[in-house]
């Protein structure tokens, strides 16, 4: 099992691929762990450098107490990329694994390459919003709160597939709880608009109709915002790499090889 150490947390990390590989490396969203990607991973083009890594308080990594900040999580990102020596990464982000490859993009140009953003924006929410689900999480805990947040995270067929879903109830709930308000207060507090619209790289973005957590018109306002090409994806939540691994795996093979990528 690989470690990273960061800001005194150890984070787990998975590289798959030939060490001589174009890298792509994958933040997940709130509530999740690297394993959100299993779906998506199997449809990517071979040949590829996969780093996927569980970020502060989820997972596998550390969980250091409530809050945290978005810059914290970004350089927790940042040390997973320094720690392995790559660079010239092209950078998936899921929700707030956007918003950290946004900060990431801003604050490390030279490790960055593309970006897509899935499911994500510049700015997500309010703090009046982040801070009543803090509350109710500390209130009810993630099982009280898992059927609110899973219809927003995925389409009614997913929800209504009992084989299918339970492992996904079971991923959230088992969530530490200081992770999952440690990350909601990162959130609240970020707002990456004036640096996402300067950003100099190619930017995909995509969303899933369905997704009720960052809403397709949210998410094309950030891709409108760095001139990025904008696509949705039919049937999908707030994860399609889950509910449409397929499309989404398409529409990001396509993104790299426009882009010289792969």
């Amino acid at each position: 099992m690989k470690t990273v150490t960061s800001d005194g947390a150890v984070l787990h990390v998975q590289v798959d691929g030939p060490e001589a590989g174009p890298v792509v490396m994958f933040a997940n969203s709130l509530g999740t762990d690297l394993r959100v990607w299993d779906p998506l991973l199997p449809h990517l083009p071979q040949g590829l450098r996969i780093v996927r890594f569980d970020k502060r308080g989820h997972g596998l990594s550390d969980c250091p107490p409530a809050p945290y900040d978005m810059n914290t999580l970004v350089e927790d990102a940042e040390a997973v990329a320094d720690a392995l020596g790559v660079s010239q990464i092209d950078f998936v982000g899921l929700s707030i694994g956007g918003l950290i490859g946004q900060g990431l993009a801003a604050r490390r140009p030279d490790l960055i390459k593309a970006l897509v953003l899935m499911d994500t924006a510049a700015k997500i929410g309010t703090p009046e919003m982040w801070q009543t689900r803090i509350d109710g999480v500390r209130s009810d805990g993630l099982g009280g709160m898992a059927d609110a947040i899973l219809d927003r995270w995925f389409a009614p067929e997913m929800r209504n597939d009992a084989a299918a879903l339970p492992p996904w109830r079971n991923m959230l709930s088992r969530t530490p709880v200081e992770g999952y308000v440690g990350c909601c207060a990162a959130i609240a507090g970020a707002d990456f608009t004036a640096s996402t619209a300067d950003l100099a790289i190619p930017v995909m973005a995509m969303a899933g109709s369905e997704d009720g957590s960052t809403p397709p018109d949210l998410v094309r306002a950030t891709a409108d915002l760095c001139g990025a090409a904008f696509h949705v994806i039919d049937a999908a939540g707030h994860l399609p790499c889950v509910e449409k691994p397929a499309e989404t795996a398409a529409l990001i093979t396509a993104f790299l090889k426009e882009t010289g990528h792969v």
